[in-house]
């Protein structure tokens, strides 16, 4: 079964969106087992979007289009369909009603433009799951498929989720079950994670089943896929766990999550198991290790609070920092210790460093001293990281915490 994907959007084109729906729908229809061998941008013009409509139908088996079902003129998807259905539209009085009742429930007043989103081509199937205000569409087209679903992201994952998705399996006879695990890792380069597993890659290259793959990240990481195909779910996860702890007797602390958990979510939860709390002092990060920590929900059970202390005297007077330089590890180290104080935490982390532009205290840009103080010791790693500006803040985020993690894991 080959589906191709066709993002509607003049947006799209101007650059003033970033298309990650394909991307996802990509990644999702290949964990389904579905090929998907063509994606697709087009403006919202409707001889363009009928053209790329009957060229995704002539090499594919079914075309999934996104974006274009809102209720104003340029959302032409609808009537793009219809066209080369060769059906008119009809409009759905279920469907406007629903539209009605959605717009009711949020106290707001509904245009009659919205019931555009009720017309549907003569023969297509409405979605059940309609999140929004647009309803997603299934559209027979002979023996192959058209399916449409809004642009907005969290619309088109339930919609592709929930129908797109099982029928397309359905249609393909697929029974298989595909599942993936995503192990987050720190510290390395792809290449190097690559050189570090080339022996497991290779030993899997015959069987392929499961398969290793890497992504980067960026400022998170690398990301070690593994994928498995099996008869039912739970031997695909079985399959998972096993080569989940093979690759963890390869990678050992480099891996520091699985799937959605982030380097902060679980340093808190760490502390938490440990009951321990945590302060933190900031200076070229700026706020944005409190800003992360603080987004990770129960954060507030292990952190204390976080002091900005941007400039040399406030490093001075509020957390004790000796009058000096500030660019160095017992910079780094005095802050840590004066976080811990001041904000009574149990363990306490510092950043100090030089973002740019331009070099600091003879220190080149990149230059960042972390500092630690728990157990009623502190200490404090230099490392040299790469990028412009915002990077090199962000970097020092997660490598503040990932010093963090490795220690509680002694």
């Amino acid at each position: 079964m080959r589906c191709e994907i066709i993002a509607v959007g003049t947006e799209l084109l101007l650059g003033q969106i970033v298309d990650t729906n394909s991307s996802w729908m990509g990644e999702h229809l290949a964990l389904a087992g579905i090929d998907s061998h063509f994606q697709t941008k087009v403006g919202d013009n409707l001889e363009r979007i009928v053209s790329c409509i009957r060229l995704g139908l002539e090499r594919s088996d079914a075309v999934i289009l996104c974006g274009g079902l809102g209720p104003t003129q340029d959302d032409i998807t609808r009537e793009a369909i219809a066209e080369v259905m060769g059906v008119p539209l009809v409009r759905d009085n279920e469907i406007g009603e629903r539209i009605r009742a959605l717009f009711a429930s949020r106290g707001r007043k509904m245009t009659d433009n919205n019931l555009r989103q009720a017309d549907v081509p003569e023969d297509a199937t409405v979605i059940p799951q309609m999140p929004g205000t647009a309803p997603g569409l299934v559209c027979p087209v002979g023996d192959k498929v058209v399916y449409a679903v809004p642009g907005v992201p969290h619309e088109m994952r339930e919609m592709l989720n929930g129908t797109v998705i099982p029928d397309l399996q359905k249609r393909a006879g697929l029974t298989a079950v595909i599942r993936s695990r995503v192990l987050l890792t720190w510290g390395h380069t792809e290449s190097g994670l690559a050189e570090m597993l080339a022996g497991r890659i290779e030993a899997l290259d015959a069987p392929g089943n499961p398969t290793l793959a890497f992504q980067a990240s960026g400022i998170e990481g690398i990301k070690v896929r593994i994928t498995a195909k099996a008869g039912s779910a739970e031997e695909a996860e079985a399959i998972l766990a096993d080569e989940e702890a093979r690759v963890r007797a390869i990678l050992g602390d480099v891996i520091f999550g699985v799937d959605n958990q982030t380097m902060e979510s679980v340093v808190i939860d760490m502390l938490r198991d440990r009951g321990l709390s945590i302060g933190i002092a900031e200076s070229l990060t700026g706020g944005l290790m409190g800003a992360r920590i603080t987004s990770v929900p129960g954060a507030s059970d292990v952190f204390r609070g976080s002091i900005v202390s941007y400039a040399s005297d406030v490093k001075f007077s509020l957390l004790g920092v000796p009058e000096g330089p500030v660019v160095t590890a017992e910079a780094a180290k005095a802050m840590a210790e004066g976080a811990r104080k001041t904000l009574a935490a149990d363990v306490a982390l510092a950043t100090t460093g030089v973002a740019g532009p331009a070099e600091q205290e003879g220190q080149p840009v990149g230059t960042v001293f972390i500092g630690l103080a728990m157990n009623d010791t502190s200490e404090a790693e230099q490392v040299k990281l790469p990028g412009d500006r915002q990077r090199i803040r962000q970097y020092a985020v997660i490598s503040a915490f990932n010093l963090l993690r490795k220690r509680l894991m002694r």
